[in-house]
């Protein structure tokens, strides 16, 4: 099967068929990348993506830093920083972390499994092209490193006036940026698309199987 690409960086349309396994097609106008495969795509993916949700929630749900100065300890969450964003007057500031650091990464992982855990089946839900196009959208908006990058600069800066013990939710947190990453690099987008086009719709066989049954359930009038 050939996909139909338009390269980004020249605009050129080009026909490119299904690849073997670890090459590379590339624009033979500009050489820009266009495609690689990836093995065992989906399930990977997938694997990846039920890693991510276990430690978003172990993230959210634990404590994330204890700090003691003083004889006094204080324990914080991830969502702390939020929250004292929005306290502080800064509900702009918040809002955009808010979207960029929870919100972002739990959408695309949850649009990933809508998606992807059908398509296994070879069944396509409704929407699901919507989710994964929304998705592909959201990847972008995912900004998780930028703010460990200023927790850590905050834990090195508060190191010498307080105590600082990192929680389960910040070793869970580090662990996810990784885990996304890695999702976003096993997933073959050309092959989902491809496979959204086969796949059944769960709505479509379902309206078959309660037409058969009503059919066969129906008895003649005499």
């Amino acid at each position: 099967m050939q996909f139909t690409i338009i390269c980004h960086d020249c605009d050129l349309l080009l026909n490119v068929p299904d690849l073997p396994m670890g090459l590379v097609a590339e624009c033979p106008r500009c050489g820009a990348f266009l495609r690689r495969t990836q093995f065992n795509s989906i399930n990977r993916t997938l694997g990846w993506v039920g890693t991510g949700l276990i430690l978003y929630v172990v993230a959210v749900s634990f404590p994330f830093l204890s700090m003691t100065a003083k004889g006094m300890s204080k324990t914080t969450a991830l969502t702390g920083g939020i929250v004292a964003l929005f306290q502080q007057g800064m509900p702009a500031m918040g809002g955009v972390v808010l979207i960029t650091c929870l919100l972002a990464p739990l959408l695309s992982m949850l649009s990933l499994l809508y998606v992807l855990a059908p398509l296994r089946l070879r069944y396509r839900l409704p929407w699901a092209a919507h989710a994964f196009a929304w998705y592909l959208r959201l990847r972008s908006w995912s900004m998780m490193e930028v703010y460990m990058l200023g927790i850590l600069i905050s834990m090195v800066k508060l190191t010498k006036l307080a105590r600082i013990v990192p929680g389960p939710s910040l070793y869970s947190f580090i662990a996810l940026i990784f885990v996304l990453a890695a999702s976003s690099v096993s997933l073959d987008s050309h092959l989902v698309w491809s496979k959204l086009a086969k796949a059944r719709r769960v709505h479509q066989d379902l309206f078959n199987f309660f037409c058969r049954n009503n059919a066969s359930g129906s008895a003649p009038l005499s």
